[in-house]
């Protein structure tokens, strides 16, 4: 558009400036005489003659015209003889309207003649000087066209409209005046020798009748009110089409502007603006902004001209806009009351019932119809911002079925049917499309014609305030966030527009203000082309002013006042990122919504414009404009009426979800700034000359932390509690940071006084019909309950009630107060008063409560979306025990949790109900609630055996698993070559068995530790939670009390002495030496000795000598072996140095059944054959599967106007890094910490480098964190999250091409052919005696998690710039190698934070499908019987995870956390939506079931017994 258009938009009137026009002489006069020039000299004789001269002539000429009969040639043939005719049938247009049938045929007549303007062969009937020189008759019949529609001489209309039969009459009239404008209209339309003066003489015509008709104040059903829209969108329609064929002259385009200024009160005037403004819009977008602007689509093409050149739109469209003056004098009556023919009604009327022009009854109407006019510019203000709602433009500008209503109601009586029928009327829909929309968009009629237009006719009685937004149709304000169609990212500046619009829209906003009567050169807008320097004072209708009739007060144009005021939020809040908005506009704004929003602080009640402003300025704070936290204090005490009464009650169609949703996203715009400005003084707008203290941001703290609350409290709106949720969490993070960096002391008590008191006073707002008995924690209690202690000590309590309580039966609200519960649960807080103790112990109670709850809910109430509550509630139970072990030193803590354990894996408790008989596990039949329920309790089971308290082990936050391996362990061992790291030969050294789902491999041989030859086993276990490393020793004696090479010696004995003592020889005696002494008798010689007996006896002889000799060899033999041999002691036997250690492991741990069993319920035990060559490579592959959740994160920095994906991955590069900025190098350092890919044992991001326990250099790095060489990482004992910068595009690989592991299938097949003949489960995975769990089928298995969740978070340094962020293009640079199918760009969950200059961020999230926020809205399908779950939309059934709530303001110390957690919670709300998803414990046991089935030894007792007492 040029230059000197927008130079005309400052010449405004003034005293010394009357406008655009003011070189130029008004046409007004013409108009007003325009039927003088045309008598009849008929009218000089009697109305008898003359009647019925102009019957019969009349009556003769319709006869030929071929409506009753065939056309006859016209026996006209002279231009004298057609004059003297013509002069007949004026005067017969001029008839009373009795005459209807002369009228009648003296208007068809003159149809049928104008046809010889058109480009058909005129009829016979036309005649021939017609044909030869039809302009020069046609201007005339024009001109006697004008008596068809001025009142009668001599007729009172307004009495004849009170009976039926004026009302046929008037009836009757409209169809003739339908017929000429159609006649002239088609002539407009397609006549091509039109001159121009005949177009001028059509104009004139045009702006005569409508001035006749319009221009007095209205009267309910006479001819002006039945025709006043049809001859309005004739004008204007024939207008555009003058435009393109013979632009009127700048003289008609200022009697134009003064002829509308003149029919302001009537309500067509204002709608045929609208309708003409926004048509002209559409156009004016296509050829300024090109076709990738949002179009704003017209329902009916040919209104304007398809012959128009874009200059012309653009000159048309602005004298058009400038018809009807300033619109905000539609305010003051008595100015539109200053006309000619108002005057002539107030002067002629009889009696003192209208003393004033302005006290006329048709003004009444004035709200209504600067309502509409304000619609009108609202509309085209959002069509510059692209930002055009897709509804119908009918209900925006030209009202509709409310306003009728409501109106029709108060008229009464009956309407008459339409004249012209419905389908015949001309004026036309609006509706809003995307240019890349079909553009056959069915034509639809728009208005209604005569009475039945009841806004335009005038109430019977007063009303005692103006047009609500109840009674008004839908506006732009009334649409939510969510619902509105994104800023157009090419359109124009704020600037721009306010320079088209501002100046009115301004005065509109301050309309009814203190200000409005000090409004001087301000009212005026700067412009950047032309600055006026001349001033002038406002002169707006004061509310006081005693000649204004009660019922048209500025205060009843409250719902005008409140759109304009939207439109300036819309405009405002559409600001670029760099682009600057001139001082004076932001002023003046700030000023209008200051005193917009002051109406409610003063009276605590939300009116329309309070409604309007909160509803429209949801980004206001999430934008750069200068000074505009002045306002905070204002919106503050809005949102303190909105959010804590959940039945506050508004004249309004704005729905109070809508309202309340708007209101929270100004609260999260807020909730940083406390503790980010601090001590920074908020100054005033206006000086009052108050003497009270400056308010600065922190004092604004405990009202904000209280609106959190107390909103939370009351609100039920799943979406609104999501994002009041996030809010909360954002509040305690960002305190606990922020005072664990300033380590900042909780006052005392006599500090926290006042902080006490804010909370009771915004405490008593809250309706008092509550239901829920929520008892808040004693606030005496907790010192400062505005700090991160006293808020985690009030969020815990406030968010486990209501989770309990009201929202446990709808699946996002119970994720979101889950999610924030485990992010409570990780913030660490100093407890210097037990209250923090106290609160978590509650905590871990209330969710094992609420677990109890959820299983115990009908059979039929059982659902997924119920399960997956169950499964994040274990989730979280497991985080509060992780971060916090000293929990289960409270036994009563520890007992809620392992009998919810109980509960999930068996389905019941052991312990019932009082009075219920205990039942012994061994007597449970299991049942659990479902499989998914049973994984999540044992997973929280058995992380809290192994976990709790023992996490980080030695191997860091990097593995839960040992880092050692077959190879590994053999590097210790004396007799495994140094240096070979073969894992198949490493392999073959282990005895591998499987024991309940457990694989054990035992190493026989000590490492290195031949110093202390115990019997030693190395055990590898490897089962569903890990693999973990065992060295074990048989001990009998404690460590001190063994050798330093022996474990048992034998006892220490007395050391034998060298100088043994003399030992005598001592003969043997039989008989004491005092025998010898006693003399012997003959007693004694009675014995015969030996000899003597032998004497004789050779023989006897003999064989004692031999006796003698043996006895006396013997007796040597013996005294030389006894000086030769040395009699040695007895010693125990000698340590066993080798041992089959495994057999003694095994059998010491009783998993040998040596009972023989033949129920088999002692424990099982199964060798695994490992010399198969497959064995190893299902070893690594579960070694590969972690025990752990694993995400990836990918992180790009995109500068300002970068669309090119390559541009945007080599900010990732290492030289390029100097060119980021040092907030985004924080931010990547708050998110985890470095890792060396190289040598990380946990995911780096990709599953090729994954896992794998190596000592290889690293690579150089090409980009910063672009998993190549380093990646940020961060893990707790449940999940593991790597951060991945990309610096370059990378090919799709399958992961099933990838790794060739072993389809999972046979798995589903086997569990379900055993189940199927189950009835009882168990609580053991025995693959010999129950079935494996019956799973979700797949069409096909991994060894990879099949929720392959594509996060990303984008660094925007200009925040437009997420509108064209190449998404497709920068997956090539995202793939993990867990890809089972390339990725949709729509589902791809986004991070977008861009940087503020007050060095906060804002968020912006985007969700599958391109949706933005938080989950779609939820559609309720809930059975009050059942109590069954809410569905949802099309977004997905669990939406976008919390703290982070598109929109957002968060600052830099709690960015890093709340994005982490944002990201590991959107990860587990794939998972859990997810119906092929396995936890890792599972897919990890499933594994080693499978190794079974491959690799199993099919042994009997014995034989396996003689296995293991073979060498391996």
């Amino acid at each position: 558009m040029n230059l000197g258009l927008f130079n005309r938009v400052n010449l405004k009137d003034t005293p010394g400036n009357k406008g655009m026009y003011s070189e130029w002489t008004s046409l007004s006069q013409q108009v007003q005489n325009f039927g003088d020039a045309g008598h009849s000299v008929l009218e000089k004789f009697g109305i008898a003659p003359s009647k019925e001269v102009t019957s019969q002539i009349v009556k003769q000429l319709a006869s030929n015209l071929g409506h009753t009969q065939v056309p006859e040639p016209s026996l006209l043939v002279t231009d004298h003889e057609v004059q003297w005719c013509m002069d007949v049938i004026c005067y017969g247009l001029s008839l009373p309207l009795t005459e209807h049938d002369a009228i009648k045929d003296c208007a068809n007549i003159y149809c049928e003649w104008l046809s010889a303007l058109l480009p058909a062969e005129p009829r016979v009937c036309v005649p021939k000087p017609v044909v030869d020189d039809p302009n020069v008759y046609a201007r005339k019949i024009i001109q006697h066209f004008h008596y068809l529609f001025i009142p009668r001489k001599g007729e009172d209309w307004a009495f004849i409209y009170q009976d039926n039969l004026g009302i046929d009459i008037i009836n009757r009239q409209a169809v003739v005046c339908h017929r000429v404008l159609r006649t002239l209209q088609l002539i407009a339309q397609e006549s091509k020798v039109l001159e121009r003066s005949t177009w001028e003489s059509l104009l004139l015509f045009l702006l005569a009748i409508n001035d006749t008709l319009l221009a007095p104040p209205t009267v309910k059903d006479d001819v002006a009110d039945q025709l006043c829209e049809r001859i309005l969108s004739v004008l204007f329609e024939i207008w555009l089409l003058a435009c393109v064929h013979n632009f009127p002259s700048p003289p008609l385009w200022k009697t134009l502007r003064e002829s509308c200024m003149n029919w302001r009160h009537r309500i067509a005037l204002v709608e045929q603006w609208n309708r003409v403004n926004l048509a002209l819009t559409s156009k004016l977008l296509s050829f300024m902004y090109g076709p990738t602007f949002p179009e704003l689509k017209i329902g009916e093409d040919d209104l304007i001209p398809s012959g128009m050149t874009d200059d012309c739109i653009a000159q048309s469209w602005y004298r058009f806009l400038n018809t009807i003056g300033n619109p905000v004098q539609l305010t003051k009556p008595d100015v539109i009351s200053q006309t000619q023919k108002f005057m002539q009604f107030a002067l002629g009327s009889p009696g003192p019932s209208v003393a004033d022009p302005c006290q006329h009854p048709s003004l009444q109407s004035l709200p209504l119809i600067f309502l509409k006019a304000m619609k009108g510019i609202a509309g085209q203000v959002d069509a510059f911002l692209g930002i055009a709602q897709p509804i119908s433009w009918e209900a925006m500008v030209m009202g509709g079925g409310p306003d009728k209503a409501k109106d029709g109601g108060a008229q009464g009586g009956a309407t008459p049917s339409p004249t012209p029928p419905t389908q015949r009327r001309l004026a036309k829909s609006f509706s809003v499309a995307p240019s890349s929309t079909s553009k056959g968009a069915p034509r639809i009629s728009l208005m209604g014609v005569t009475s039945s237009r009841a806004t335009a006719s005038i109430p019977s009685s007063v009303s005692s305030s103006g047009p609500s937004s109840t009674s008004s149709l839908p506006s732009l304000s009334s649409i939510g966030s969510e619902n509105r169609i994104p800023l157009a990212p090419d359109r124009p500046k704020c600037n721009s527009i306010l320079h088209l619009f501002g100046e009115w829209l301004f005065q509109a906003a301050f309309i009814g203000t203190e200000l409005t009567q000090r409004q001087s050169t301000s009212d005026k807008r700067p412009s950047s082309i032309v600055m006026e320097q001349k001033t002038s004072v406002s002169s707006m209708g004061s509310i006081n002013d005693p000649e204004i009739p009660a019922n048209l007060t500025i205060d009843k144009y409250e719902s005008g006042r409140a759109e304009a005021l939207g439109t300036l939020c819309r405009i405002m809040c559409s600001k670029k990122t760099g682009e600057e908005i001139l001082p004076v506009y932001l002023a003046r704004f700030y000023l209008a919504v200051q005193q917009g929003l002051k109406v409610a602080a003063q009276h605590k009640d939300c009116g329309e414009t309070v409604i309007a402003i909160l509803m429209n300025s949801s980004d206001l704070f999430r934008l750069d404009l200068d000074g505009v936290r002045i306002l905070i204090p204002d919106y503050i005490n809005a949102l303190e009426i909105v959010l804590p009464d959940k039945n506050m009650k508004f004249a309004t169609n704005v729905a109070k979800n809508e309202l309340r949703k708007a209101s929270i996203h100004l609260l999260l715009s807020m909730l940083v700034l406390p503790l980010h400005f601090q001590n920074i003084t908020i100054k005033e707008l206006i000086s009052t000359g108050s003497t009270d203290r400056p308010t600065t941001f922190g004092q604004l703290k405990p009202r904000l932390m209280n609106l959190v609350m107390n909103a939370l409290q009351v609100e039920n709106d799943p979406q609104n509690t999501h994002m009041l949720l996030g809010g909360l969490f954002l509040c305690v993070q960002d305190a606990s940071v922020y005072e664990k960096v300033e380590q900042v002391t909780q006052p005392s008590s006599e500090q926290t006084t006042n902080l006490l008191s804010s909370v009771s006073d915004t405490s008593s707002t809250i309706s008092s019909s509550y239901s829920d008995s929520f008892i808040s924690p004693d606030l005496s209690d907790i010192q400062t309950p505005d700090s991160a202690h006293g808020l985690f000590v009030r969020a815990t309590y406030l968010v486990c009630h209501r989770l309990i309580s009201s929202w446990k039966s709808d699946l996002n609200i119970s994720l979101a107060a889950l999610e924030l519960l485990s992010g409570l649960a990780r913030i660490h807080i100093k407890d210097s008063d037990g209250k923090i103790k106290d609160a978590c112990v509650r905590a871990v109670k209330w969710i094992c409560d609420y677990i109890v709850q959820q299983c115990s809910r009908p059979p039929q109430a059982h659902s997924k979306d119920l399960h997956s509550t169950i499964v994040a509630a274990f989730q979280c139970c497991l985080v509060w025990l992780l971060e916090h072990p000293y929990l289960l030193h409270d036994k009563e803590c520890l007992t809620r949790v392992l009998e919810v354990s109980e509960l999930g894996v068996s389905g019941t408790k052991s312990v019932g109900k009082p009075g219920e008989k205990i039942k012994m596990k061994e007597d449970k039949e299991l049942k659990p609630v479902s499989m998914r329920v049973r994984d999540a309790a044992e997973n929280l089971l058995t992380c809290i055996l192994e976990q709790v308290g023992y996490f980080p082990s030695e191997c860091g936050p990097e593995s839960i698993s040992s880092l050692l391996d077959e190879a590994l362990l053999l590097q210790h061992c004396n007799s495994w070559p140094s240096g070979c790291t073969n894992q198949e030969k490493a392999v073959e050294r282990f005895r591998y068995f499987i024991s309940d789902n457990v694989m054990l491999a035992l190493l026989e041989e000590p490492l290195g530790n031949d110093q202390d030859p115990q019997p030693t086993v190395t055990v590898l276990i490897r089962g569903p939670f890990g693999r973990h490393a065992w060295t074990m020793q048989l001990r009998h004696l404690p460590r001190h009390k063994s050798g330093t090479k022996y474990h048992a010696p034998t006892m220490g004995r007395p050391v034998v002495m060298q100088d043994a003592p003399v030992r005598h020889t001592v003969r043997q005696k039989y008989f004491p030496d005092s025998v010898d002494r006693v003399q012997q008798c003959k007693v004694d010689q009675s014995i015969p000795t030996l000899e003597s007996v032998f004497a004789g006896n050779e023989k006897a002889n003999d064989e004692t000598n031999k006796l003698a000799q043996l006895i006396g060899k013997q007796a040597g033999c013996e005294v030389e072996m006894e000086a030769q041999v040395e009699q040695s002691e007895c010693s125990p036997p000698s340590v066993v140095h080798e041992f089959q250690t495994a057999r003694l492991f095994l059998s010491h741990f009783g998993l040998l059944n040596l009972d023989n069993d033949p129920d088999g319920n002692g424990p099982s035990l199964i060798a695994i054959d490992s010399s198969s060559s497959e064995f190893c490579k299902d070893l690594s592959s579960l070694d590969a599967m972690s025990p752990r959740t694993c995400d990836t994160v990918h992180v790009f920095y995109v500068k300002s106007q970068q669309t090119n994906v390559q541009d945007i991955l080599a900010n990732a590069l290492v030289d390029n890094a100097h060119a980021q900025s040092p907030y985004f190098t924080e931010f990547l350092k708050s998110l985890g910490w470095v890792v060396n890919v190289a040598v990380h044992p946990g995911w780096t991001g990709h599953v090729s480098t994954s896992w794998v326990i190596s000592n290889a250099e690293s690579v150089p790095a090409t980009g910063v964190y672009d998993g190549q060489s380093q990646v940020l990482y961060w893990a707790d004992a449940c999940s593991e999250i790597a951060f991945v910068m990309p610096s370059m595009l990378k090919p799709f690989v399958d992961a099933e091409t990838q790794y060739q592991s072993a389809s999972l299938s046979s798995w589903y097949e086997r569990s379900l052919s055993e189940q199927s003949g189950r009835e009882k489960r168990t609580l053991s995975l025995d693959l010999d005696k129950q079935s494996v769990p019956v799973r979700r089928l797949t069409q096909r298995s991994s060894v990879h998690p099949p929720t392959n969740t594509k996060i990303m978070i984008v660094w925007l340094e200009s925040y437009e710039d997420h509108l064209k962020v190449p998404i497709d293009d920068l997956l090539n640079s995202m793939h993990t190698g867990l890809e089972t199918a390339p990725t949709r760009p729509s589902d791809v969950l986004v991070i977008y934070l861009h940087l503020m200059t007050s060095g906060l961020f804002r968020v912006h999230l985007q969700g599958p499908c391109g949706r933005v926020g938080m989950a779609s809205p939820l559609v309720d399908s809930t059975n009050p019987n059942t109590g069954l779950f809410r569905g949802q939309g099309p977004t997905g059934r669990v939406g976008l995870a919390s703290p982070l709530i598109d929109g957002m303001i968060v600052s830099r110390r709690a960015l890093g956390p709340l994005v982490r957690q944002t990201t590991l919670n959107m990860s587990r709300r794939r998972r859990l939506d997810s119906d092929s998803y396995q936890p890792p414990h599972v897919r990890r046991r499933f594994k080693i079931q499978d190794i079974v089935q491959k690799y199993k030894r099919e042994m009997t007792p014995p034989e396996l017994l003689t296995y293991l007492f073979s060498n391996p």
